[in-house]
């Protein structure tokens, strides 16, 4: 019993973080036909950021709980300054073009980033031990687990109703569903499709900052982070669907789960566990649990 209570809060906690970096993903995709190589390194860059962050606000003899505070800021500062030069400058030239060109676009921008993290982080790892200290032990049953995991489940249902608040019931949001489901339609009405493409991107940047950040605190933040991230990430948004927020839960859920089982009762087959999954889901639904309905063509 104790093994399954075991499973699946570090399932839930893999999957926490995993659907903030996924929900991003899938909204680029969604609003800009996308298939963001990069994104991976976003993440990379806003837990860079957050350990940087973090050290300086330590250095400033601020209060230990002002670290969730630096890392919120090192993401939003990822997706202000990176966002708008890397939509404006690089992926709004190929708008149009063939999406083949467009995932090159992202991969080459993948390997920039790549190299400019090394250039100003360097090699050596960074850690960050303040935030993960901040919430203490929680005890379940004969276990004790870190409060900063639940904290982190916490974040992430936060971040994924707001998301749905943000589409579903605010005027831009309203505006960004007008884009998903028709650009050419959303345009002739007046929709300001560029700016609604700078917000979805934005966005997108922003959470896989955030979701950087947050897990800077449980990792060891070097280079090669990014790479993991990006595959995982697919993998959650092709078993939920492309373009799929309720797909992004589900998928991030089923993967956390599945990766914990293995960890727990299989380690050898931790490494191959996400794919095997993701090849059984593909096997019943090709498009994904959650894929919109597309419409027909006469």
């Amino acid at each position: 019993m104790n093994q399954l209570v075991t499973i699946l809060i570090d399932g839930i906690t893999y999957a926490s973080w995993l659907f903030i970096v996924a929900l991003g993903l899938t909204l680029v995709f969604g609003v800009l036909k996308i298939l963001n190589i990069a994104h991976g390194s976003f993440y990379a860059v806003g837990a860079y950021a957050a350990a940087s962050f973090v050290g300086w606000f330590g250095t400033m003899q601020f209060a230990p709980s002002w670290s969730l505070v630096a890392m919120l800021l090192a993401a939003v500062a990822v997706a202000v300054l990176v966002a708008p030069l890397c939509e404006r400058a690089l992926l709004r030239p190929f708008y149009g073009r063939d999406e083949v060109l467009l995932v090159l676009v992202t991969y080459a921008l993948f390997l920039i980033l790549e190299d400019v993290t090394k250039l100003v982080w360097g090699v050596n790892p960074y850690y960050v031990t303040d935030p993960y200290a901040l919430f203490g032990n929680v005890e379940v049953g004969a276990q004790s687990y870190v409060g900063y995991d639940f904290m982190l489940v916490a974040v992430a249902v936060v971040v994924g109703v707001a998301v749905w608040w943000g589409l579903n019931r605010t005027r831009q949001g309203k505006l960004v569903l007008a884009v998903i489901h028709s650009e050419e339609v959303a345009s002739s009405m007046g929709v300001n499709v560029s700016k609604v493409y700078m917000l979805a991107f934005g966005v997108g940047i922003f959470l896989a900052a955030l979701g950087g950040a947050l897990t800077a605190p449980m990792i060891s933040v070097q280079p090669g982070v990014s790479v993991g991230v990006i595959i995982v990430s697919f993998a959650v948004v092709i078993i939920g669907g492309l373009g799929s927020i309720p797909g992004a839960a589900i998928g991030a859920l089923i993967v956390g789960l599945a990766r914990s089982l293995a960890v727990h009762t299989a380690p050898v087959a931790e490494l191959f566990s996400v794919y095997i999954v993701m090849a059984v889901v593909l096997m019943f639904r090709p498009q994904g649990l959650f894929q919109r309905i597309q419409a027909r063509k006469i």
